[in-house]
């Protein structure tokens, strides 16, 4: 991320190089043009399954009938929410596990967050040439390249595969095992080496909603118990980012006209104070 700029990003959604959809979970990510089908593949099926079994879908008919009446109505070109009507209604419950949908600029971007512009997948990204098998193996090899070594289970949480469909994706990849300090199986890339262990993990900034927060992977070692009540709760669902020194989160921050604003969770060594600080008007610049 280093020398990344804001506009890059606009840029970026705006040729089409970077695309935003709901993938896994069915929550909004941002991925590459080249990855973006073998996400949808990865993940459709065990989405759509999801759906039947807390009984969110409506008759069988009707929901076909639904998702050719969405295809049609985008078929001219990208609508906005407002312009689908009720048909958006249906997008947001069910009907996007049935047709490949993205959020399309100027929505979605640092001018406009609010990612409400809609188009079909293979009239804005192209055709479709990637299989559940080659989507589901993609799955686990962008897992482990983020966050690896890692629990089969915590693979599963991320990408919303059973624990079985993610070890049968991972078949054909060459893993490396390890043990995790209770003795637990962890799996990684056999390319990827681990760092050593005298190295020091920088001060980091991390945004809401990160990966290494969410209930689907919690790390009392990255956020203590005694602090994820000031990270996440039900007046606050959206959580807050926060800030970690050697990998623990010691506070949180928030962008308050234009600057980064902090609410420390504990006191902080005048070292660490002084690494925190420098990363905080990094930020801040990056946000001016």
């Amino acid at each position: 991320m280093a020398g990344f700029e804001r506009d890059a990003l606009t840029r970026a959604l705006e040729d089409r190089s970077l695309i935003q959809a709901s993938l896994m979970r069915t929550t909004i990510h941002v991925v590459s043009r080249g990855e973006y089908w073998r996400f949808v593949n990865g993940v459709r099926r065990a989405r759509q399954e999801w759906a039947s079994r807390i009984g969110a879908l409506p008759p069988d008919r009707r929901l076909r009938a639904n998702a050719e009446r969405l295809r049609d109505a985008l078929r001219d070109g990208p609508k906005t929410v407002r312009e689908l009507g009720d048909l958006a209604k249906g997008f947001v419950g069910t009907l996007g596990l049935w047709v490949d949908i993205v959020r399309v600029p100027p929505s979605g971007t640092w001018e406009r967050r609010r990612a409400d512009r809609l188009a079909l997948a293979e009239d804005w990204v192209g055709p479709d040439e990637s299989t559940e098998t080659e989507g589901r193996e993609h799955l686990v090899r962008a897992y482990l390249r983020a966050f690896g070594p890692a629990a089969w289970k915590d693979i599963g949480s991320w990408a919303g595969l059973s624990l079985a469909d993610v070890q049968r994706a991972a078949a054909g990849l060459e893993l490396t095992a390890y043990r995790d300090e209770r003795g637990g199986e962890l799996v990684d890339l056999a390319s990827l080496e681990l760092p050593s262990a005298d190295i020091p993990a920088p001060v980091r900034f991390l945004p809401h909603w990160d990966a290494n927060l969410l209930v689907h992977a919690r790390r009392a070692g990255v956020l203590p118990e005694a602090h994820r009540p000031r990270v996440f709760s039900t007046k606050n669902p959206f959580s807050v980012g926060v800030y970690l020194v050697d990998g623990r989160a010691v506070g949180a921050w928030s962008l308050v006209d234009r600057r980064i604003v902090l609410d420390p969770f504990e006191q902080l060594s005048k070292a660490d104070g002084r690494a925190v600080e420098l990363e905080r008007r990094a930020l801040e610049a990056f946000h001016a």
